[in-house]
């Protein structure tokens, strides 16, 4: 599976930016997609997921209320909105895809992952 993010770019904090992630094709075992992102300094972290097939939606603490992750099964493609950006969300985000059924925030447990998108975010 080759997963390709999209999107990425500068906004300004309180603004809102839309990134992608299309799959070069799609498995019904790989049933959990989800993004990533890794901050100057920091570890990778899990941002948000969803279950392909039912499209239920899992978010970290400092992203809930905020970001909003979707997938359209025709265009193979997976989405996060983020809006009211703050300074700290500015990372590389990456799209990951897990061959388990049920949603799973471990890094480890994604063995498909994407060369990630750059979001700045200005102050």
């Amino acid at each position: 599976v080759n997963l390709v993010e999209s999107g990425g770019g500068l906004v300004q904090t309180g603004g809102s930016l839309t990134i992608a992630c299309k799959a070069s094709e799609r498995h019904d075992t790989h049933n959990v997609m989800a993004w990533f992102r890794r901050a100057p300094g920091k570890e990778r972290e899990f941002v948000a997921g969803i279950t392909w097939i039912v499209g239920r939606p899992s978010y970290s603490d400092s992203v809930k209320g905020r970001f909003n992750i979707s997938r359209d099964k025709a265009l193979n493609t997976m989405y996060l909105q983020m809006t009211d950006l703050k300074p700290e969300d500015a990372a590389i985000y990456y799209c990951a895809a897990a061959q388990q059924w049920s949603m799973t925030t471990l890094e480890s447990r994604f063995a498909h992952w994407g060369q990630g998108t750059q979001v700045t975010v200005s102050s």
